[in-house]
């Protein structure tokens, strides 16, 4: 009995004993190559309930675990997963310090992260990355959104989703975003860069893993658009290691988002696949005629499909090569319309569209494949090539102008700016029945294009005495065309139907092919000698466009009527940058190139050409960093654009715009506020950004533009927001997070002018608020919802095309991310 007692005191005092131990795991996550702590990390104990989160100072610890040896998991979203089998004793304090590689280290050196062998906090100027896990912390689908917290982006909203952006970088002009080098992993993605760059296909941002935005000098090296600078959207990268994901989320206006990925590489091969099916049946009501049987939505669908393949020597061969191929489909069929509101109507019901506008819709349909081969022969010393292909089809579909009982044919924006003056041609918009059978002229803005290429970048670095040295050298042979098919149909309205009375002859509006080849080189070059970095450079382009006109009463393309015209452009665009270091915490910066964007197949249009300058200063200690950059463009020649799009007649004509003046600040800043705090399991992180922009012209013309018309010098560029400022707070919880993003937007001129702004001529400036929320129901198994417009704000985000557009009401998005 008594030997029973002891045992069983032993037992309790063992088991008691062994349960209260302090025994703990603790240390500092931080990212490969750099002092930067991450926040927001996940670890654990593989196969244990015990874990834990970095803090703001990438800070972390595990209590109370037992002594025995454990796997210790370290996983963030946009990282490697790290594994480190440890082994801890009784009452032990262990320190484990764990350092992650970014999960898009592996993009090949044509890519502005790795800039050759440069790495993208080494570069001279104003660089911003967003990455995987600032995407994931919102999941939005619009572009427009994900760039907010970059200074000097501007943007003009059209159409709530994101899905036709317009966006330009430093005051160059938002128009189709055609004045930006637009890139997806370091290839031209606009559907003809050079001949036609008005980006009607832009990839969708839900398939995005991270984004690089670069500005100053060192953008010459992704040209032909140089002015601005340049954004690069890196798709999924091949994991490595067996890995997939399941997104599926839904909410407000029927919206529905599924993502789906699945990846692996074994030691000669890897491999991705993804696919994104996104929709909603839209927020603008259709005005619908009773007991007519008419039911259309203002929606869209969008279908992605994506697959990566890589072949590879072995990581010790004495050259490591890969070679893989990317081959991506885009599918999308869009309820969209030109057709804006009237002012009054837009004060009655700003999400209305009128009956004219029931049959608007296009259609596209995108291809790209591209075959990259890597060669790293040394630490110092690549070659990548990459040799690449797209296509892009799409038909507009869309009401351009209205004819009255007087025979009067008037573009639908006239009619929407005086209603009054175009009475019956206003009525039979809003759906009442026409007398005539030709009463709604809707084009088929049906369109073509083509981009190839092949392009190589080398990158060597050496040292002598202490002095570092990386040279960079680039070359790309490219050619892209746009084929103009359109014509228009006739209809009439019937109590608010519209039904089709002629069918036009495809070719008979417009019937043209523009083509333009280029070669393009670069060269930049290093030198960091101490705190000092040099970084100048130089590009080279020759640039060949010409145009075939059909006319339009050649639908066979016989040649009849054909009329031929061409340009030919060679420009030297130099630039360099300086950065000097003054401690490990602040450092500035100076940069002056030459912009440049190229001037169309017309002769006597001329190139765009400017000086930028930018000067900045950046600082980084102790949980705080941001940088300040003042920049101006002195443009010799701004280039304008006829674009429909942009209030114009859509002939795509470029015209000169003469001198301008851009000139403006960015300013950004980032701080956790629980970075002091160290034994703290949450983190509190705040950022801060705005953006100042002045736009001049600086001479008079008459630009035959119907976005400019007649200017005079002083007046200010349109669709230029003076003013922008967005902050994002958020705490984050290794269990749960909850995010925060505000936005203002000044009021927009929507034409040129000077002084106080006329009612008729601005949007409204706005202050949205977004919300996001995420909780780990399992460390595999994401909860996840999001708010846009949190208070639903009504406001004017732009007068073109035609009439007035609202911007995107409250909307509410509730899902679950599962990764395995």
């Amino acid at each position: 009995m008594k030997k029973r007692f002891f045992t069983l005191l032993f037992l309790v005092f063992f088991f008691s004993h062994s349960y209260s131990q302090n025994s703990q795991i603790e240390g500092h996550i931080k990212l490969n190559g750099s002092t930067s702590m991450l926040s927001g990390v996940s670890l654990y104990l593989e196969g244990t309930n015990f874990g834990s989160s970095t803090n703001g100072n990438g800070y972390y610890i595990i209590e109370n675990i037992p002594e025995g040896n454990y796997t210790l998991v370290v996983s963030a979203i946009g990282y490697f997963t790290q594994k480190k089998e440890v082994s801890i004793g009784f009452n032990e304090e262990l320190t484990v310090n764990v350092t992650l590689v970014e999960s898009i280290s592996s993009l090949s050196e044509v890519m502005i992260i790795s800039g050759g062998n440069t790495r993208l906090k080494d570069i001279p100027g104003s660089v911003h990355y967003i990455s995987p896990s600032d995407i994931e912390k919102f999941s939005y689908t619009d572009i427009n959104r994900t760039l907010r917290t970059i200074p000097g982006v501007n943007i003009q909203e059209e159409d709530g989703f994101g899905l036709f952006p317009n966006i330009g970088l430093r005051g160059t002009g938002v128009e189709r975003s055609s004045k930006i080098t637009l890139m997806e992993d370091g290839v031209l993605i606009a559907p003809a860069p050079y001949a036609a760059p008005a980006a009607y296909y832009f990839p969708t941002i839900g398939r995005i893993q991270a984004i690089e935005v670069l500005m100053g000098s060192s953008q010459i090296k992704y040209g032909p658009y140089t002015t601005g600078g340049a954004i690069n959207l890196i798709s999924t990268q091949i994991p490595n290691e067996f890995t997939g994901k399941i997104n599926l989320m839904g909410g407000s206006f029927g919206n529905r988002n599924l993502y789906a990925s699945v990846g692996d590489s074994q030691k000669r091969f890897g491999y991705l696949v993804e696919t994104l099916q996104f929709g909603s049946n839209g927020f603008k009501e259709i005005d619908q005629p009773e007991n007519r049987g008419f039911d259309r939505n203002s929606g869209f669908t969008k279908q992605d499909y994506l697959a990566k393949f890589r072949v590879n020597t072995s990581d010790s061969a004495k050259v490591y090569q890969s070679l893989t191929f990317k081959v991506g489909f885009a599918l999308a069929d869009i309820n969209e319309t030109y057709l804006g509101l009237t002012q009054e109507d837009f004060n009655n019901n700003p999400i209305r569209r009128y009956a004219g506008s029931q049959v608007d819709n296009i259609t596209t349909k995108q291809s790209q494949y591209s075959l990259t081969h890597t060669a790293k022969f040394s630490e110092s010393f690549s070659i990548n090539t990459v040799a690449y292909r797209t296509n892009f089809d799409r038909n507009w579909y869309k009401l351009d102008k209205v004819k009255d009982s007087t025979g009067t044919k008037t573009k639908i924006a006239e009619i929407l700016d005086n209603p009054s003056e175009f009475n019956e041609a206003y009525n039979i918009i809003t759906g009442t029945s026409s007398i005539n059978e030709d009463a709604l002229f809707v084009k088929a803005n049906n369109r073509s294009y083509y981009a190839q290429g092949v392009q190589t970048a080398l990158g060597y670095n050496f040292e002598t005495n202490r002095i570092k040295h990386d040279i960079d050298v680039g070359f790309r042979i490219h050619q892209d065309q746009i084929d103009r098919f359109q014509w228009y149909d006739e209809y009439a309205m019937n109590n608010g139907v519209m039904e089709l009375t002629k069918a036009g002859v495809h070719g008979t509006e417009s019937n043209r092919i523009e083509t333009a080849t280029a070669f393009a080189t670069y060269l930049q070059y290093k030198l960091t000698i101490g705190k000092l970095t040099a970084t100048p450079g130089f590009r080279f382009e020759n640039i060949r466009q010409k145009r075939k006109d059909y006319g339009n009463t050649d639908p066979d393309r016989t040649g009849i009527n054909l009329t031929q015209r061409s340009n030919t452009v060679s420009v030297f665009i130099p630039g360099i940058g300086l950065d000097y270091k003054f401690n490990k915490h602040i450092s500035t910066f100076l940069g002056v190139h030459k912009g440049f964007a190229p001037p169309g197949s017309k002769e006597e249009v001329e190139p765009e050409e400017s000086i930028n300058y930018e000067l900045g200063i950046r600082y980084a200690k102790k949980g705080l960093s941001g940088q300040v950059v003042l920049f101006a463009n002195d443009y010799s020649n701004l280039l304008g654009t006829d674009l429909e799009g942009a209030g114009g007649g859509g002939t795509n004509e470029l015209f000169n715009g003469g001198d301008v003046l851009t000139k403006g600040l960015e300013f950004l800043a980032t701080y956790d506020l629980l970075y002091f705090n160290k034994q703290s399991a949450f983190s509190l992180p705040l950022s801060i950004t705005y953006t100042y922009t002045d736009a001049k012209f600086l001479n008079n013309f008459d630009s035959d533009f119907g976005g400019w018309g007649e200017v005079s010098a002083g007046d200010q560029i349109p669709y230029l927001a003076k003013n922008q400022f967005t902050f994002l707070i958020g705490i984050e919880h290794y269990k749960f997070s909850v995010n925060l993003s505000g936005k203002y937007m000044d009021e927009m001129r929507t034409e040129p002018g000077q002084g106080p702004i006329p009612y008729n001529e601005k949007t409204d400036s706005y202050f949205i608020i977004d919300a996001s929320a995420n909780y780990s129901i399992h460390k595999n198994i994401d909860l996840f919802a999001n708010a846009s417009n949190l208070f639903n704000q009504i406001y004017v985000v732009a007068r073109r095309p035609a009439g007035l557009r609202p911007g995107m009401p409250r909307a509410f998005n509730i899902g679950v991310k599962a990764n395995f």
